[in-house]
């Protein structure tokens, strides 16, 4: 062979080998615009510690299993919908509080973490690893969907969180379709409210689980008791069980003591006066699933109950 075509053909394999080596370090390099400003991962993300639960949602959601996460509120483990998905996972705090000494032992890759994530703690974890939290404002229906391509992008999963969220929303359009064909359209309100041991609380109608409720045909209404900018109202009285009712009442609650409570409340006149209860309309929910949740799987999980609800209670 013709030593300087040798010496060009071997050129050529080094110089297309390093372009793609390039391509691959540039790949594996991201900066992501977080709630504390840009943060860049370098490399592959293995160990993954979640301080959210729509970022553990979310992760699943994507084929990526965490290494620890936080308890759902209210609750002692993760949430009652991800249990049968969540095996081998590291109790690392409660929505209010971080263990620091369990996330470290876990030597993450990366946190994810809740928008809501203070400055002091950002800055704490970001010297375990990088943290993210994403940005979203307060209180809006689709915030999940957002956080959701935050924390694939995180995980260098945009592709496959894509085909999630298609997924959800075809299911949702043949949800809203049912409840078109099964739920007169004057008989589509509804309320869901959490009824803790001091009583029942109305949930604001910009949440993720009344965001799902409202793209599959339910007018979601907060009775106007829920502030500007707050989850849920203060606790209703038993002479204010009336702002409750609607045409649908999706009634959650969180733990034993909450379904205690609604228990005793059950067989009280002012709770049996009801319209919504004479037609059999209150719809019992996971209320960590309702109202303290969110992500992909969530999501999927709140349609199956409305599904269910439509095919049951209308026949």
């Amino acid at each position: 062979m013709n030593p300087r075509l040798a010496h060009r053909g071997l050129a050529f394999i080094l110089s297309a080998a390093l372009s793609v080596v390039a391509a691959d370090a540039l790949a594996e390099v991201r900066t992501l615009e977080t709630a504390h400003g840009p943060v860049t991962l370098d490399g592959d993300v293995e160990r993954v510690v979640t301080l959210y639960e729509g970022a553990l949602d979310s992760a699943y959601a994507v084929g990526v299993k965490p290494l620890g996460a936080i308890v759902t509120r209210g609750g002692t483990d993760v949430a009652n919908y991800m249990q049968s998905r969540v095996e081998h996972i590291e109790i690392v705090g409660t929505p209010g509080e971080t263990n620091l000494e369990a996330v470290v032992a876990l030597q993450p890759d990366v946190i994810l973490a809740s928008p809501y994530l203070s400055e002091e703690q950002f800055n704490l974890l970001s010297q375990v690893a990088p943290t993210l939290a994403p940005e979203v404002p307060r209180f809006e229906p689709d915030n999940w969907r957002k956080e959701a391509r935050f924390f694939a992008a995180a995980l260098g999963k945009q592709d496959e969180m894509e085909h999630v969220l298609a997924d959800i929303e075809a299911r949702t359009t043949e949800v809203a379709k049912r409840v078109s064909e099964k739920v007169p359209s004057n008989q589509r309100q509804a309320i869901l409210a959490r009824w803790m041991p001091q009583g029942p609380m109305i949930m604001a109608t910009g949440l993720f689980s009344t965001g799902i409720l409202t793209a599959a045909g339910f007018e979601v209404q907060d009775a106007d008791v829920v502030k500007q900018g707050r989850p849920h109202s203060s606790p209703l009285s038993q002479e204010n069980l009336n702002l409750m009712d609607s045409d649908w009442l999706f009634m959650a609650t969180l733990n034993p003591e909450g379904r205690d409570a609604l228990s005793a409340a059950e067989s009280s006149p002012a709770y049996q006066r009801l319209d919504v209860v004479e037609r059999g309309h209150v719809i019992p929910v996971d209320g960590q699933l309702w109202t303290s949740a969110s992500g992909p799987i969530a999501a999927q999980a709140v349609l199956d109950d409305i599904e269910k609800t439509i095919e049951t209670a209308t026949d």
